[in-house]
């Protein structure tokens, strides 16, 4: 049986004793919050009851401070401290949120390796003790060679109390000898470090390795505002600094004092017993307390009396002296007078205005004492004074109208800063923390997080009328609902020169709201176009902004929108690619303010008339703004399938095509929900039973043009909801690269992605809680049986679906690959990469069911490039410039996986012919 440690006392009882205490420290970590609070009771009450013996023990081993504030000191560190954590728990679940799933565990540290000063011996160890058994923590103490025998005995008051109510043995012990390596073994072998004492301990505790709370120099500077109340101010300084005779850390060392009040100042200091050295006397009282060589305080002089430093230097003052005062302008660091003295005395300096004030002090404390403690007398009504110095300090406390060595050690003067006899400076200081070192640093918090599923969201516009005929009816509410007055119609020129505008200006004008068009917008709308319309927008000052066209009008009237009410507002910063819109970094200002915004789509296609999606280009340098957020929505939208009856052949396949990926991509979606469902599937069977015969016939079939037109909104609604995909993200920089329109370059993407996506065992499946698993094939499947194309299995229904896509483009006339389209092979090779890549910058990539590698985005724009011929022409090493590297998922015709990013572009229209 190992032989019990009785005393700490060399290197190998240290050793043996950690040993002890780590098994102890064990035990008592299971211990529940009722068991140790009872503890922490008695430990408490027996430190307060001890606390004038232990006061007078103190003062008589270390020759420093005075008696009765020590008692003061003790009787803090055991009822304030105590008070302050006695109902806060530390022990096991300290806190629990069902709702989000989120628990909070409390665990001890281990052994904390407790460091006491010799200005604050028993008070420092009764509070380093009291929060080591809250967290249930076992503590190690290290006294101060001067300070050992009364540190030791608060220790064993405590420790016999605490154990008499239930606390394991060997949780609280102390060294009583010590070495310098037995030193280093105890900062080396403890699991934390709090450190109170001189800054070559401190030094050496955050050298050890281990984790530690250090105190720097306190060298605490105070401003006396020529606002203040002069009597207070001066009483509660000399009522701090004399206390235990200035031997707290936070006590202020020098004060500055206003010009235009200086006089005052100085005759209330000598009205109430301070006595001002002159030249002569400073420099010797100086060189009584002052280590030029550390820029410390002499261990002789501290926390002696005025009448004691006065003796030491050889100088005569008056009897009850309470405070010795040197006059001064030196801020060197050189300067006796402008560092920490831990002694009755003060340094005194003038200033002519606040902001010198301010320097002053900033310099001072920065210079000996950063992060520590800073103080201002003001009254209390000038804020910006008040401000100005909090934001001025680089210290852990700012201190306003209260002595410092009270006020800063908290819970004396403010009542919500934790009670703490280790006040960490920060790394301004050099410490690991600023502030009250209390619990909360000796606490190890576990959270424990069950998966959640975040909160959806089904976002429209406020109002959204359908139906063939609808237009004239929903214009009505211009005046009867919103009361508008003006409106600004933004449209292309194809349709202000076919007059489709005009029936809305001859409805506007006979409901007597004034009306202005502008009409100057390309097919692939640009930053330059809304730039050309937002002077007469300006000048007209509409309350209503009217959007009549396809995705061009659409997306640059919500630009001018954007811009009218916010002009301020930096594209790049709206463009800020998110991963959750609703957790972006750039947050979209208030839209609506000055004008709603109406939206009359005339091609069915993008849906933009119900999305939070804009696109638009930069002629200059070519570049594609996305902007997205659901501040962007349309006020109304009014789909009526009259205004799309005569769409060109071009534009029906496009857009209609563009429709398909939507509402595909939005039922695949990770963010896809049963809100959102319906409306994509809804869209899906249209496109399948109505594009044809919309392509075909075009206005002599309305029925096919009416459900094309809500084909078009439903799946803008899904997407607007579930986002979109890769498929989107691909096309965006196809099109952009090749000038390929937006809608068929989707189409030439479409199966390749959708084969891709299938994938049961991706590289990388995408992010979000609702998405447990890949299932993007059972997505699919699930489409097609809705839309009638089931098979025998599931592997044959989606292969019915693919089928029946690439039918679908065979029905509509658009080419089955890129290179059929007629893209020159070096053209589409020369720009591939950097395709590739700005493919998976795109905003839509995060939503899409598998995550891409920029390889595999690659690879599938060689795919969709060759088409049916890709894997003749890897054979030929035609297609492949780097190798395949995908495993075949769906048996010998297939094979790939990846996934990328960039904002839906649901609003970038077709143009009226193509490239064959």
């Amino acid at each position: 049986m190992a032989k019990k440690i009785d005393r700490i006392d060399s290197v190998e009882t240290l050793e043996a004793k950690l040993a002890e205490m780590r098994t102890a420290a064990a035990v008592y970590s299971k211990f529940t919050q009722e068991q140790v609070d009872e503890i922490c009771k008695q430990a408490a009450m027996a430190a307060d009851k001890a606390r004038i013996p232990l006061a007078k023990m103190a003062q008589a081993e270390t020759g420093m401070g005075v008696v009765e504030d020590k008692v003061i000191k003790n009787n803090y560190a055991s009822e304030h401290v105590h008070n302050y954590f006695r109902h806060v728990r530390t022990c096991g679940v300290i806190e629990e949120d069902k709702a989000f799933g989120t628990k909070r565990i409390a665990e001890p540290v281990g052994i904390v390796g407790a460091v006491t000063p010799t200005t604050n011996p028993t008070s420092t160890c009764i509070f380093k003790i009291l929060i080591c058994l809250k967290t249930r923590n076992a503590i190690l103490i290290s006294p101060h060679p001067t300070a050992k025998r009364c540190t030791i005995e608060a220790a064993r008051i405590m420790k016999e109390a605490a154990e008499k109510a239930g606390l394991p043995e060997n949780i609280i012990c102390w060294m009583d000898e010590s070495s310098i390596e037995m030193t280093q073994v105890m900062m080396r072998e403890v699991n934390l470090i709090l450190a109170t004492g001189g800054a070559g301990m401190v030094k050496a505790a955050y050298s050890s390795g281990t984790p530690a709370i250090g105190v720097g120099p306190g060298n605490c500077n105070v401003i006396f505002d020529d606002s203040c109340d002069i009597k207070n101010a001066v009483s509660s300084t000399i009522h701090s600094k004399t206390f235990d005779n200035g031997m707290i850390c936070a006590a202020e060392q020098h004060v500055t004092v206003l010009d235009s009040i200086y006089d005052k100042v100085k005759k209330e200091f000598q009205d109430n017993r301070c006595y001002f050295l002159n030249q002569e006397e400073a420099v010797k009282i100086g060189e009584v307390f002052f280590n030029a060589a550390t820029h410390g305080v002499k261990a002789t002089a501290v926390g002696r009396s005025p009448a004691q430093l006065a003796a030491m230097a050889g100088i005569q003052i008056p009897e009850g002296t309470k405070v010795l005062i040197a006059e001064t302008d030196d801020l060197s660091h050189d300067n006796p007078w402008a560092n920490e003295k831990l002694c009755p005395v003060l340094g005194m300096y003038r200033a002519k205005t606040f902001e010198q004030a301010l320097d002053i002090c900033y310099k001072l404390v920065s210079e000996g004492g950063a992060g520590h403690s800073g103080a201002l007398y003001v009254d209390p009504t000038e804020r910006e004074k008040i401000d100005a110095f909090g934001a001025k300090m680089q210290t852990a406390r700012v201190l306003i109208n209260m002595p410092t060595s009270f006020g800063g050690i908290g819970d004396l003067y403010n009542f919500d800063t934790a009670p703490s006899l280790t006040l960490g400076p920060g790394s301004w200081g050099g410490s690991s923390f600023a502030g009250q070192t209390n619990i909360h640093q000796l606490l190890n918090i576990k959270t424990v997080a069950e998966r959640r599923e975040n909160m959806l969201w089904l976002r429209l516009p406020e109002k959204v009328y359908f139906k063939k005929g609808c237009t004239p009816v929903a214009l009505r509410e211009l005046k009867d609902y919103y009361h508008s007055k003006k409106a600004f119609i933004v449209t292309d020129a194809n349709l202000f020169e076919m007059g489709m505008c005009q029936p809305v200006i001859d409805q506007l004008t006979e409901m007597g709201i004034a009306t202005s068009i502008f009409y100057d917008i390309r097919v692939d709308p640009q930053i330059q176009d809304a730039m050309k319309g937002l002077p007469a927008m300006h000048e007209f000052q509409p309350d209503v902004i009217i959007a009549i066209g396809g995705g061009s009008a659409i997306d640059t009237a919500k630009i001018m929108w954007l811009m009218y009410e916010h002009p301020e507002e930096d594209f790049l910063d709206l463009a800020t690619v998110f991963i959750d819109i609703r957790k972006r970094v750039y947050e979209f200002p208030k839209m609506g303010i000055k004008a709603k915004l109406v939206c009359i789509p005339t091609t069915a296609g993008t849906g933009s008339e119900v999305t939070p999606f804009t696109i638009i280009s930069d002629a200059n340098t070519g570049a594609k703004w996305p902007l997205a957020d659901y501040e962007l929505l349309p006020t109304m939208a009014i789909v009526d399938a009259d205004n799309m009856m005569n769409m060109p052949k071009g534009v029906t396949r496009a857009s209609g095509y563009d429709v398909l990926t939507h509402a595909v991509e939005a039922y695949v979606s990770i963010m896809a929900s049963d809100y959102t469902d319906g409306f994509a599937l809804t869209a899906i069977k249209s496109v399948f039973n109505y594009l044809p015969r919309a392509y075909k016939n075009g206005a002599k079939d309305p029925e096919a043009r009416i459900k094309m037109a809500d084909a078009s909104c439903l799946a803008g609604i899904a997407f607007a909801n579930a986002m979109l995909g890769v498929n989107h993200s691909l096309a965006h920089k196809l099109g952009g690269w090749h000038h390929i329109p937006h809608g068929t370059a989707n189409a030439l993407l479409f199966t390749e992605i959708c084969k891709y996506n299938a994938q049961r065992t991706p590289t990388k499946m995408g992010t979000f809680s609702q998405y447990q698993y890949p299932h993007a094939f059972e997505r699919y499947v699930e489409i097609a049986e809705y839309c009638g194309m089931k098979g025998k299995n599931d592997q044959e229904t989606f292969n019915n679906f693919i089928k029946a896509a690439e039918d679908l483009k065979a029905a509509i006339d658009i080419p089955a690959s890129i290179h059929d389209y007629g893209i020159d092979e070096k053209a589409f090779m020369g720009g591939l990469d950097e395709m590739s890549e700005n493919a998976f910058n795109d905003e839509c990539t995060g939503a899409n069911p598998v995550y891409p590698l920029i390889s595999e985005i690659r690879e599938l724009y060689l795919r969709a490039y060759w088409g049916k011929d890709y894997d003749a022409k890897v054979k030929a090493g035609i297609a492949a410039a780097k190798p395949a590297m995908f495993p075949n998922p769906f048996g010998s015709d297939y094979e790939v996986k990846m996934n990328g990013v960039e904002l839906p572009n649901p609003a970038v229209t077709e143009e009226p012919t193509e490239k064959k």
